[in-house]
């Protein structure tokens, strides 16, 4: 595989006056930006990098350069930053140095557009030529497109940095992991969070986002609520460890309960969450993460505790309580489907993920609904490793062809906002946040079978 950790600038003056950026180079960062990204070259510093890539923007190059210093200093990093122009932030010629509420007041229309439909955003730019038609967000993803064909045939195997801007970020992520322009909101970048992609081989083959938007490491447990968040937050987590995860045998509804590990991670879980109020709390109905759910909420007492059918794990049928090795010699060639095509697998005498996309994404509707009408701001959903991997899928738009883009830890947490009430698009503002282990920004848990 081929890591990708992506890093987004740190804190900007005109990110503190809510300005349009764009490739206006006149924003510098602000004392907390370089501490940040101080802090960003610590969280990396056993991480040894192959290649580091900046943004020529003076935001982005200078949080490089202090991350660069970072690394030289703790781990004798010898790569050095390489500036690319297809690393550029999104192109608002129009909007650029003016305040987020000025855009609003003078191009009311077309900032609607911006979060509505991002992809039609339009902008009919005068040049020596004439005037001529300018898409930024269709634009900024060829761009991304562009970036990847050129980088990652440059460096099969390796691990490498990239430093950019919150619009250039997303449209890296986005087209690795083929989330449409439409969805351009739908991930978030906060200033020096980090983000980690592991690549099969080039743009088009397999990707893993194992984890979006880390921000544990500049002292924020979870990304801020944008500042015109109206609706629910929701935390959805991934239970704790069993001995059948560790022993990677397939588990599916057999009800297996936590380990020692998979109590002390959900302990964890519920230390890293302390301090976030959560209104209630749901969980899939088997014990794995009914408990794992339990410990969190002893931090929480009063959060009363449902549970929903729909959230179970997948049913593997006849692959239950099996090992790989067991599946592959009674089922020939199975497996290998399962990892390449999944969404055409029949479990034998089980389930298919059609039918765990029905139900988990019905009972998610039912929590929204619940959330809504009792106007609770932060729910917490415990749940499984398929059940989860279908919700991001439907939470991003993306078809179940994407299953196997997600990585979902045991214990960790992903954070998920609806920003414009239950009927607005969703917004993944974290995936994956395996922090609270103490295992640094990658993902450490056991993978085990689902």
């Amino acid at each position: 595989m081929t890591r990708v950790i992506i890093v987004r600038h740190g804190q900007s003056g005109y990110n503190t006056e809510r300005r349009i950026q764009g490739r206006t180079d006149a924003s510098t960062l602000t004392e907390k930006g370089r501490n940040d990204a101080s802090l960003v070259g610590k969280a990396l510093s056993n991480i040894l990098f192959n290649a580091i890539y900046s943004s020529p923007l003076q935001r982005a190059k200078h949080t490089a350069d202090i991350i660069h210093n970072e690394l030289a200093t703790h781990a004798k990093q010898s790569a050095v930053v390489q500036v690319s122009d297809l690393l550029l932030e999104i192109d608002l010629p129009l909007w650029e140095a003016l305040l987020t509420a000025q855009v609003k007041q003078k191009f009311a229309e077309d900032y609607r557009t911006w979060h509505q439909h991002p992809d039609e955003l339009r902008m009919l730019l005068n040049d020596a030529e004439g005037t001529r038609e300018h898409f930024p967000v269709l634009a900024l993803y060829e761009q991304a497109r562009q970036f990847w064909q050129e980088i990652l045939s440059q460096h099969q195997g390796e691990t490498i940095l990239i430093v950019g801007h919150n619009g250039i970020n997303r449209a890296l992520i986005s087209t690795a992991l083929a989330i449409p322009p439409s969805r351009y909101h739908s991930i978030q970048q906060s200033n020096c969070g980090i983000t980690v992609l592991n690549f099969a081989g080039g743009l088009g083959e397999p990707v893993q986002l194992e984890s979006l938007n880390q921000t544990q490491h500049t002292g924020e447990t979870l990304p801020s609520l944008r500042p015109d968040h109206q609706g629910v937050r929701l935390l959805l987590v991934r239970h704790g460890e069993t001995d059948w995860n560790r022993q990677t045998r397939f588990q599916g509804q057999i009800d297996v309960p936590l380990n020692d590990n998979g109590r002390q991670q959900s302990q964890k879980a519920g230390e890293f969450l302390q301090d976030v109020e959560i209104d209630f709390a749901v969980s899939s109905t088997m014990l794995r993460p009914k408990e794992t759910a339990e410990i969190i909420l002893k931090r929480h007492p009063n959060v009363k505790l449902e549970l929903q059918d729909g959230l179970r794990e997948i049913s593997h049928g006849l692959w239950e309580g099996k090992l790989e090795t067991e599946i592959e010699q009674e089922f020939p060639g199975e497996l290998q489907r399962w990892r390449l095509i999944p969404t055409q697998v029949q479990m034998p005498e089980g389930e298919n993920l059609q039918q765990v996309w029905e139900r988990s994404v019905a009972a998610w509707q039912s929590i929204l609904q619940t959330a809504s009408n009792n106007q609770s701001k932060t729910v917490l959903v415990v749940a499984h490793d398929a059940t989860n991997k279908t919700l991001l899928c439907h939470i991003l738009g993306l078809s179940l062809e994407n299953f196997w883009s997600f990585r979902q830890g045991n214990g960790a947490v992903s954070v998920i906002d609806y920003t414009a009430g239950i009927d607005g698009l969703p917004v993944l503002q974290a995936m994956n946040i395996t922090y609270h282990f103490g295992g640094g920004v990658l993902d450490k848990t056991a993978a085990g079978a689902l």
